[in-house]
Order: structure tokens, then sequence, then C-alpha cells
């Protein structure tokens, strides 16, 4: 009898694992991250060290000097319209992000330009943690600040309007040191960060010349001594 018992809840939970796997296929989300090795991402740019490892299953990037290195995904490196999900965790405080339709900055101002959802510790503020910055070439286009709780559109001429987001996600619903799940959205010309599955930020651009159509995406590192880790990453094209 309890042979038969542990062989009905070990065939019902086989059971449930294919459903579930089936849900995650059926939604269009493909993981791009194994758990195991950084197959298919490469750092950027080259340096001496290794920022980027894994451990107990997740990425973890390590900040070994001020500057910005990128964990960039490499299997496509011209992605267009997709969402991105995936959970972060800041270790220590920091800055960090991730790049989005990212090509290498010819201005050499940054490694690359492109628009970026900002992330950080809790407490680094606004225009940081739950935030989209704009990293573009010196000279080329104006750079918006598109804080948390806000909406930015950026009209053809490249001009930009904000109001705020109703029921936007807080500071008290994003956990410290802990892991938050975040959602990104890029779909032709519209863009949102979504946390803990609250939206933190969108923007619209709008502008005639300077858009970004296509890139990469990268996970960021910006500070000396900071650690985040990155885990459960998918990837779903549009």
């Amino acid at each position: 009898m309890l042979n038969t018992v542990k062989y009905l809840v070990g065939f019902i939970f086989i059971l449930l694992s294919i459903s579930l796997l089936n849900a995650e296929d059926k939604s269009g989300f493909v993981s791009i991250f194994d758990g195991k090795t950084l197959k298919g991402w490469r750092s950027a740019p080259v340096t001496p060290y290794k920022p980027w490892s894994i451990k107990d299953g997740v990425i973890r990037g390590e900040g070994q000097e001020n500057r910005l290195v990128y964990l960039v995904y490499s299997k496509n490196e011209e992605l267009k319209d997709f969402e991105l999900k995936f959970k972060y965790k800041m270790v220590t405080k920091g800055n960090t992000g991730v790049e989005i339709r990212t090509r290498p900055d010819k201005t050499n101002k940054r490694p690359f330009e492109g628009y970026h959802a900002d992330i950080g510790h809790v407490g680094i503020g606004p225009g940081v943690l739950g935030a989209w910055d704009f990293h573009f070439g010196a000279g080329t286009r104006r750079e918006f600040p598109c804080q948390r709780g806000t909406r930015l559109i950026i009209d053809s001429e490249g001009n930009g309007k904000h109001e705020n987001i109703k029921d936007a996600i807080t500071l008290d619903e994003i956990n410290r040191h802990d892991w938050n799940d975040c959602r990104i959205v890029a779909k032709g010309n519209f863009f949102q960060l979504w946390i803990n599955n609250k939206l933190a930020s969108e923007f619209t651009d709008n502008i005639k010349e300077g858009q970004l159509k296509k890139g990469f995406i990268g996970l960021q590192l910006h500070d000396k001594g900071m650690v985040v880790e990155f885990k459960d990453i998918y990837l779903k094209t549009l």
C-alpha cells in the first residue's frame, strides 16, 4: 500500500512538471541561461579579470573597477521586439541594469550605446532603481531622464514630455538584498520595465532619426566593489 501511494505521488508530480513545462513552452519564453555555464554569453569589454561567474546556479557579477562592464547575450545580437524576464538580487550596494538594442558606441563615450533599464540597490534613488536611462554616443542625440514612476514620450523632433504612472511600483515593494522579478518589454518604439509584476517606468521613442531598431542584450556592472546576481533568464521574441 505504501509503495502504491509513493508511486501515485511520483506520477502526479511528473504530470504536474510536464504541465508546467508545456505552459512555459506555450508562453513563448525560452531559457537563455542554463544555470551551469555562461554558454551563449560573453563578457565585454575584455578585462584581465573575470567579472562574471556562476555560483549556486546564478550569474554573479563582481565589479572590480569603476568602469562599465557587460555580460552580452551573444546568441542573438540583433534583437528587435522581445520580452525579457529575469530575477536579480543586489548582494551589495551598487548600480546595475540591462542594456537593450545595444551596439558599439563609435564615439567612445561608453563601450556601447543603447536603451538602458536601470536597477540597483534599494535607496539608490528613483533615477536609477526602476528607471530608464539613455546611453547614446557623444553628440548623437539628447539623453532623457525617465525616473521610476514616470512615463516619457519623445516626439518626432526629439522633445520629451513626462507624466506620472498611476499605481507604479513603490520603493517598499522592491526587496532589499533579495530576489526581485523583472520584465522588460521592447515593442517597436515602446518600452516598459516591470518589477515584481508592477510597472516601474515606460517610454515611447518617436524621434525621426536616432531610434535604436535592433541590437543585443547586456547585463551591466557599474561600480567597483558591487556584487549583483541574476537567474531565471527567459526571452520571448515578438
